[in-house]
């Protein structure tokens, strides 16, 4: 007698990751632990603890959002590394914002944001008739400005010493990608092994 499998939940699926719709009883811990760890939250500008009530209260609010798109970020294999959203869409002006939180250490600067970003794109552009995705980050978040590049953003500006993180006050940087220039980069990422 074989043991059957639970069920997966997939609703996009893309090279090295998959994204789910986020599940309060399996998730809420590590989110609990990433958006309270000092070196995971200096790059989402955020300084304040986030309690347990914060949590559940954000978590449950999520269903009642009708401009706002948040996904958890598995593994091929299932582990749970972070979430992706896209936040305040405007169904009039077709655009959206985007941010994402790969909290799990261990898949920084492996290509696990970029999969995310194109595969996230694919979805917004491609289903939901999106036309441009915005997005913010701290210019010493080199690695995050690398990705977005490779993704298809362009700068658009930078607000000069905006934020305050580690001590000094930081440039943010103002991103935006159009879904033309994202699918010379999603045609490029599909013909990489």
């Amino acid at each position: 007698m074989t043991q059957e499998q639970e069920p997966r939940v997939i609703f996009l699926k893309g090279k090295k990751t998959v994204l789910r719709p986020l599940n309060k009883e399996t998730d809420m811990e590590s989110i609990m632990c990433w958006i309270n760890d000092q070196e995971t939250i200096q790059y989402l500008n955020r300084f304040l603890p986030v309690s347990i009530q914060q949590e559940e209260e954000w978590f449950d609010s999520l269903a009642k959002r009708k401009d706002d798109i948040v996904l958890a970020i598995e593994t091929l294999d299932g582990l749970f590394i972070g979430s992706v959203g896209l936040h305040g869409i405007d169904w009039k002006n077709r655009t959206a914002t985007h941010g994402a939180l790969i909290g799990n250490k261990d898949y920084w600067g492996k290509g696990y944001g970029r999969d995310v970003y194109m595969t996230l794109f694919n979805y917004a552009f491609n289903s939901l008739n999106l036309r441009k995705i915005c997005a913010q980050i701290l210019s010493f978040n080199e690695r995050s400005v690398k990705c977005a590049l490779a993704c298809g953003y362009q700068i658009e500006g930078k607000q000069r010493k905006q934020n305050y993180v580690k001590g000094e006050y930081w440039d943010l940087i103002i991103i935006g990608v159009f879904k033309e220039e994202w699918l010379l980069k999603w045609k490029e990422y599909n013909k990489e092994a």
